[in-house]
């Protein structure tokens, strides 16, 4: 019995973290090209009201998705052009930017509140989602728990094994020196800021289309922008440390659960707001992992030197900081 919860556990984990992986993995590629996305939240809200509204009204769950990630990339090119062609302070446009898609998002979806719509079924692998334990928790989901899957695996080869992903690096890092390279910073900056709200577009439509199906107010999504932003910070800018944060927090949200009826005279807003302080907690231990004096200390001792290197991690050196063109 104790298999079947940890195996039902693992899955709902699995299940649960697949928009935020979505969403943390675009926000680290924006931010490895330099570019502070500041919409997520407000980006995942009208994303999910508009995928949820598209596919009732076309009973598409395929449109619904595309206008999704339609959504998703336009709120984020919006930050790009102000940021880069239009000299504006990126960190305040997408301050501003996920207030207004907020409060846009719960106007325009009044109508579809509470509304019975399509949503995603499972879609089980065949001979894979047979395979003991391994087969639930991995090969027995829709496609968009899939997608998060592969996004993980794609991303961290397109960045680190491919000439466009040194690229995108070196224009993080260095745009005037990729300039004098030939690259053109602040299109590649563009391009990226575009496919980054792509995938946090597609978070909000598998909030709406299959974690959380429907649309109303509250939708359930809020704070996962805030969240994917710190999950970046946490995972060093890499998409698979970045991942691993979006599955630890999902798992904390699904023990809250399962507290919930352990711990019955415990009020449950208690539970249902833990998993958020645990992640700040998460990161101030990765912020004094990365002190001098700490790393000092563990030369020498090489297990604790390969925990420290898990959580290390530098943003980008030109992260905020728009390349202008002399």
């Amino acid at each position: 019995m104790f298999e079947l919860n940890l195996t039902i556990l693992f899955a709902s984990v699995v299940a649960g973290a697949a928009p935020i992986v979505l969403a943390a993995v675009g926000e680290t590629i924006t931010e490895k090209a330099g570019l502070i996305n500041l919409s997520l939240d407000g980006s995942i809200l009208l994303s999910a009201m508009a995928a949820f509204a598209v596919a009732f009204e076309t009973n598409s769950l395929m449109m619904g998705f595309v206008c999704g990630a339609i959504v998703g990339a336009l709120v984020a090119a919006t930050v790009a052009v102000f940021s880069i062609y239009l000299n504006q302070n990126q960190v305040a446009v997408g301050f501003v930017l996920t207030l207004m898609a907020r409060d846009l998002a719960y106007f325009i979806g009044n109508p579809y509140s509470r509304l019975q719509g399509p949503q995603v079924s499972p879609l089980p692998i065949p001979l894979l989602g047979e395979i003991p334990l391994l087969g639930d928790i991995l090969f027995n989901h829709n496609l968009p728990v899939y997608l998060s899957l592969f996004i993980i695996a794609i991303s961290w080869w397109y960045i680190y094994h491919t000439p466009h992903g040194l690229k995108l690096r070196s224009v993080g890092e260095h745009p005037r020196a990729s300039y004098a390279r030939g690259i053109n910073p602040q299109k590649l900056q563009l391009l990226y800021a575009v496919c980054g709200g792509l995938l946090v577009g597609l978070a909000g439509a598998t909030f709406s289309l299959a974690t959380k199906p429907g649309w109303g107010r509250p939708q359930g999504a809020e704070g996962t922008g805030w969240i994917a932003l710190a999950l970046v910070i946490f995972g060093g800018w890499h998409p698979v440390k970045a991942a691993a944060g979006a599955y630890l927090f999902s798992l904390l949200q699904v023990l809250g659960i399962y507290f919930q009826e352990w711990l019955p005279s415990v009020p449950s807003q208690v539970f249902q707001v833990a998993p958020f302080p645990l992640m700040i907690f998460t990161l101030i231990i990765m912020s004094f992992a990365q002190k001098e004096s700490v790393l000092i200390w563990a030369e020498g001792k090489s297990r604790i030197k390969s925990l420290l290197a898990f959580f290390s991690g530098m943003a980008p050196s030109a992260l905020g900081k728009p390349y202008r063109p002399d």
